[in-house]
Formats: structure tokens, C-alpha cells, sequence
């Protein structure tokens, strides 16, 4: 296809979302680069993120402009090349998670440095979706969702919880704090790892640099919190079957995780190169077939739309606090980042991914499972 095809290939699909190139409204892309047809036409999600980063197109709203994009499902409607679909096959193959691979991501995103994600987040320092119900403010939400895991899972005084994905400590100093549990945390970061000590100091709390496989001990209750989205799709039954053999008979597991509403085997390849590698977000159906014969789906809570809010949240925490950042980080890392925040939040803003909160028992909970709203 001839360049000025393209152009107006790409500029006539825009328009079918209610985007028009260098147009008036917030939403409407602005083109630096005229080159940015036939890169992104060549290279979907990475040319389009990549050439944003390179400064080739700006958007005032991002978030909008993705929302609009996602609605009208236009990612569907540019096909898969040749070299896209071959990774597919491979990554049905070849498993990007084992050995030492399943510590590039705590490497590669989540050792970036504590202070930029103290800038962002919460004051708990907790980088997962927030629960918004009842909530005005991301300390408040961030709060309102440990409580919610805790109250999920029936702790009580003694209990021994495992968290799988322990993150800066934030949910294992909490519960042990408030529900008298002697906590063990894990994480791939070491980054996460050195902090949570300190912030779970003089606490019955544990923290493990670790990967889940090698857990051998038993629990009272299971949690993991914004990990499973690491895990892929090859490893979901084997991650099912560490947690079976971690948890008592009459235990519980709560899985917080990012859902996909098809079944997938890999991110879209500008998210596996610049923020999470070899991530996958697992559907209802492989999740289903992960934890088949092994546990009892008791409650299924969908609030994704609260993550919209929260990456938005995070969003604003960055930017204000960009000139403290700015030392540790570049112009790039500043438009990739807010690539990732905005493009994350229009994801679920439009319902094309979702939040899942699921409690599972190993037999069935006799009488019936409350679940906390």
C-alpha cells in the first residue's frame, strides 16, 4: 500500500471512532511525523506506542483517545502480520516464565526505584486497583481494598497467611496489624523485597525474595494480589496446583487479578517490551480450567471499572510530582509512562479488560460462603 494510502486508510478508520487527525478536540491526535501511517500500520500496539515515545504524535487526552479506539474495537480492524502471529504460536510452546526468567519483570519494571513509585501511588505504597465503593481518595480506596481482602478471606487471630506477590508489604503489614495473622510475603523484586522488611519490621510478617514454586509450607489462607497477570498462561494450572498444595483442607485463596475477556497467550507486545515482560492476562475460561479438580469457585467479584479511577489517580500523582522524578528519568521514560497510565486506564474505562477478585475454598464452604461487599 503507497504511503498516501495509508494516510488515508489510517485517517478514515480514526474518524470511525470520532477522531480526526490534527483536529480540535482533546481527543484528536496532533502528527509531528508523517511517517506514523506506516509505522503503526506495520507494527500495531508497538508503532503506536514507540512512535508516541519518539514525540512523532501528541494527544491531549490519551485517555480519551484510547477509550474511543477500544470502544470501536479498532485494534480488530488493522489484521495480524505474519511475524505477530508466529510469536502467538511460540508462546503456545515456549514458556517464557520458568527459571530465571520469572525475575526479568521485577528487574525490568518493579526495580525502577522506590521513589518514583512513592511519588505515585498511595501512602501505603500499594500498586494495584483500589476499591472505590464507598471512597473519595486513592488512600482511602487503597485502604477500602484491604480491608475487603482481609474481610474475603475470615481472618482471624493465629491464622497463617501466605501472599503470593507481596509488593512493598503493604497487605501483609496491614493484616497483620489489624487481624493478629503471622504473614509470609514473597516477590521477585528485590527492589519490593528490601523495602517490605523494613516496612513490616517488629511485625509476626516474613517477606521472601522467591518465586511462588518454591514454597513448601502449608496455610491457613492464601492471597495473591496483582501477580497472576505474571504468571502465563503455560504455568496457570501448575500456580493452581502450588497454591492447592500451600493451603489446608479447610483454607481459603483469594486471586486479585487482572482478566482478559479472551482468552489469550500474551500482553500486547509494546506492554511486554516496555512495562511487564513475558505478562499474560488470563479470562474467566482459563482461570476455570486452571483450578478445574482443585478448588471451588465460592465468589467472583468483577469491579474493574475502579481501576479506571485509580490508574487515573496514579496519573496525576505522577505528573505532579514529575520534577522529583525527572532526575532518575528521561523525556522518554516521561511520554512512555504516561503512554502506560492513560492507555491502561482507557482499557478499563471501555470494559475491554477487567478486575476479578476470586474467592476459592478446596471442598466448599458448608452452609455457603458470605462474601463482603
Amino acid at each position: 500500500m503507497k504511503k498516501d494510502s495509508v494516510k488515508k486508510f489510517m485517517q478514515d478508520l480514526l474518524k470511525t471512532a470520532g477522531i480526526t487527525v490534527n483536529g480540535q478536540e482533546p481527543w484528536d491526535v496532533q502528527i509531528h511525523n508523517e511517517d506514523v501511517y506506516t509505522r503503526v500500520l506495520a507494527t500495531k500496539e508497538l508503532g503506536l506506542g514507540e512512535s508516541y515515545m519518539d514525540g512523532w504524535w501528541d494527544c491531549e487526552r490519551l485517555d480519551i483517545f484510547f477509550d474511543k479506539i477500544f470502544s470501536a474495537k479498532l485494534d480488530e480492524k488493522i489484521k495480524n502480520n505474519i511475524g505477530t502471529l508466529l510469536k502467538l504460536i511460540l508462546l503456545k510452546i515456549i514458556n517464557p516464565q520458568t527459571g530465571k526468567r520469572v525475575y526479568q519483570v521485577g528487574k525490568k519494571h518493579y526495580d525502577l526505584g522506590n521513589e518514583l513509585f512513592q511519588d505515585m501511588l498511595d501512602s501505603r505504597m500499594i500498586y494495584s486497583c483500589a476499591y472505590w465503593k464507598d471512597a473519595n481518595t486513592l488512600d482511602d480506596a487503597q485502604l477500602a481494598k484491604l480491608h475487603l481482602i482481609c474481610e474475603k478471606l475470615h481472618l482471624k487471630p493465629g491464622m497463617k497467611l501466605l501472599d503470593i506477590g507481596c509488593g512493598w508489604g503493604s497487605l501483609a503489614k496491614y493484616a497483620a496489624e489489624n487481624y493478629g495473622v503471622e504473614v509470609v510475603g514473597i516477590t521477585i523484586s528485590k527492589e519490593q523485597h528490601d523495602f517490605a522488611k523494613k516496612n513490616c519490621a517488629e511485625l509476626p510478617v516474613e517477606i521472601r525474595l522467591q518465586d511462588y514454586r518454591d514454597v513448601k509450607e502449608t496455610f491457613d489462607r492464601v492471597v495473591s494480589v496483582g501477580m497472576f497477570e505474571h504468571v502465563g498462561s503455560l504455568n496457570y494450572h501448575a500456580y493452581m496446583q502450588v497454591v492447592h498444595r500451600c493451603l489446608i483442607d479447610k483454607g481459603l485463596f483469594l486471586l486479585h487479578s487482572i482478566g482478559a475477556n479472551e482468552s489469550q497467550v500474551a500482553t500486547n507486545p509494546w506492554i511486554a517490551k516496555y512495562i511487564f515482560p513475558n505478562g499474560a492476562l488470563p479470562s474467566i475460561a482459563q482461570i476455570g480450567t486452571a483450578s478445574e479438580k482443585l478448588f471451588v469457585m465460592e465468589d467472583w467479584h468483577n469491579f474493574g471499572a475502579d481501576y479506571d479511577k485509580t490508574l487515573m489517580a496514579w496519573h496525576a500523582n505522577f505528573n505532579a510530582n514529575w520534577d522529583k522524578i525527572k532526575a532518575d528519568h528521561d523525556e522518554r521514560f516521561f511520554r512512555m509512562w504516561n503512554f502506560y497510565l492513560l492507555s491502561s486506564a482507557a482499557s478499563f474505562r471501555s470494559r475491554t479488560i477487567q478486575l476479578w477478585q476470586i474467592v476459592f475454598s478446596k471442598n466448599g464452604i458448608r452452609n455457603g460462603y458470605i462474601a463482603p461487599r
